[in-house]
């Protein structure tokens, strides 16, 4: 999809944290800007060594959700794995 790098190219331009919230709120739907924060809660809990089944109960979704996750993280050469060190502050142990 040579969409998707576009959008990548025309977010990465983007400085202000607040037109990015803006431009993602008018491209996606309600229920895709939901997912999307699901996604990134269950990563972010997933970094911080919860365990899966606390995850699948505090947020409500499936074990297979938490496990894609869980295997993006275990990869050293992930960007969300990376992303996640830089705002955590620490290395994934996982």
């Amino acid at each position: 999809m040579p969409e998707i790098k576009e959008i990548s190219e025309v977010l990465s331009e983007m400085t202000d944290p607040q037109e990015i919230e803006v431009f993602l709120h008018e491209i996606l739907t309600e229920n895709e800007i939901r997912d999307i924060s699901l996604r990134w809660a269950l990563l972010k809990k997933l970094f911080d060594g919860v365990p899966q089944r606390s995850i699948a109960t505090d947020l409500g979704i499936s074990l297979c959700k938490i496990t894609r996750g869980s295997r993006i993280l275990k990869n050293t050469d992930s960007v969300t794995r990376k992303l996640l060190t830089k705002l955590r502050g620490y290395e994934f142990s996982g």
